[in-house]
């Protein structure tokens, strides 16, 4: 365990996945697309969940599966290629779409960022079960902070990189080489971490007769476990500040001019929110202090949200963004290293299945920011927003970051 090639690895993924995928990054360029080519605020909620949220509908599937695997990485590597050529087909539909059959790029959008997600659903359940078997505890945490770091410095290239395409060509264009030429970088990362060395796994839960039963034992273990109920309950409502974020920017919209580099701007500010960020997450976990670095990102995500609801200048948003970036981290590396400590090894997929699949619920709350908006204003949005942030600070106080005996 805790070998440098696989740590090394482990931080060029992210780096390269996030150049990939923050060209579309669902806060910022994402509504804009979508927006560009005639879609309102449902529309632009219901894509920003598709685009985090997709991969929910097949997480517990895949923990039935995986939990009889000995070596996740053939598999994992199957889904790396589907995502890459998912990406990849988004950006040709919109360049052969995009000027004249805005309805087509629309769907061609939706229907890539469904595939992309729906395959993370797998990928997410081999990604942890792998970081678990080559890193300790303790290692662990170090290792996503450094590659979260490295992954907001990918964002920062990405933020750089996107505002330059969109300065130089004009849109619809504009948007499909962002995805055509983000899915190459995003490539490098998916080959990087597809030679890890991954050990086989040694203890082995014997796969139920039917899919029905694994699902009433997922349910017996949620009942009977309060810790995994409590870390479950904190990290989904902890997802509440994706309620208002993708409307921010369309908001932004009408308070400020938002140009190309404005765009770029907020992007990069995110990005170096979420670096600067992960020396003190990584700092937090690698002492086993979990629970504050909850605490702490989901008190982060509520300052922004209020900061948003008041802010007016192009510096606020800035600090609006700044905020997400870094509170987004810190969730990210308290839920992922939390449930690895909680899960026993040989029940260890069904636990990271039932909190992503569980948790993954609340990548879908843009659509209740988007319903919100439509039947009512921005104020509205912002107060139920943190309403719901506020209650996931007081469930997190509870964290645990050790498993009691």
């Amino acid at each position: 365990m805790d070998k440098n090639s696989n740590h090394i690895k482990n931080i060029l993924h992210g780096f390269f996945l996030s150049i990939g995928t923050t060209i579309a990054e669902p806060s910022t360029i994402l509504p804009l697309i979508v927006n560009a080519f005639g879609g309102g605020s449902l529309l632009v909620g219901f894509f920003s969940s598709l685009l985090r949220g997709g991969a929910i509908i097949v997480q517990m599937l895949a923990a039935f599966q995986a939990q009889s695997y000995a070596r996740m990485l053939p598999y994992l590597r199957r889904v790396f290629l589907i995502r890459f050529l998912a990406w990849f087909g988004i950006g040709v539909a919109i360049v052969l779409f995009g000027k004249y059959h805005p309805n087509i790029t629309l769907f061609s959008i939706g229907f890539g960022l469904f595939i992309f997600s729906f395959s993370a659903g797998f990928g997410a359940i081999y990604f942890k079960d792998i970081l678990a078997k080559i890193f300790t505890h303790k290692f662990r945490g170090k290792s996503m902070a450094y590659r979260q770091f490295f992954t907001a410095f990918g964002g920062l290239i990405s933020g750089s990189l996107a505002a330059l395409i969109l300065k130089i060509f004009e849109p619809p264009l504009s948007y499909g080489y962002l995805f055509i030429i983000s899915s190459f970088f995003m490539g490098f990362g998916y080959l990087a971490f597809a030679t890890v060395d991954e050990p086989i796994k040694q203890e082995i839960a014997p796969r139920e007769n039917s899919f029905k039963k694994f699902l009433h034992n997922a349910l017996e273990i949620f009942k009977s476990d309060k810790d995994l109920r409590i870390q479950i309950t904190t990290f989904l409502l902890a997802y509440g500040y994706l309620i208002a974020l993708p409307f921010i920017i369309l908001d932004a919209k009408t308070k400020i001019d938002l140009s190309a580099s404005a765009i770029g701007i907020l992007i990069t500010t995110q990005m170096v929110g979420a670096m600067l960020s992960n020396l003190l997450w990584g700092k937090l976990s690698g002492k086993g202090r979990n629970r504050h670095t909850a605490n702490l990102a989901i008190a982060l995500h509520l300052i922004a949200i209020l900061v948003a609801a008041f802010a007016s200048s192009l510096h606020e948003y800035m600090l609006v963004f700044f905020l997400i970036g870094a509170a987004a981290d810190g969730n990210r590396i308290a839920s992922g290293n939390l449930i690895l400590i909680l899960a026993p090894s040989e029940k260890r997929p069904l636990y990271v299945a039932l909190q992503i699949n569980l948790v993954s619920f609340g990548m879908f709350f843009s659509i209740v920011g988007g319903l919100i908006l439509h039947v009512s204003n921005y104020t509205m949005l912002y107060t139920i927003t943190s309403l719901v942030l506020s209650v996931s600070f007081f469930t997190s106080l509870k964290l645990k970051d050790e498993r009691e005996n």
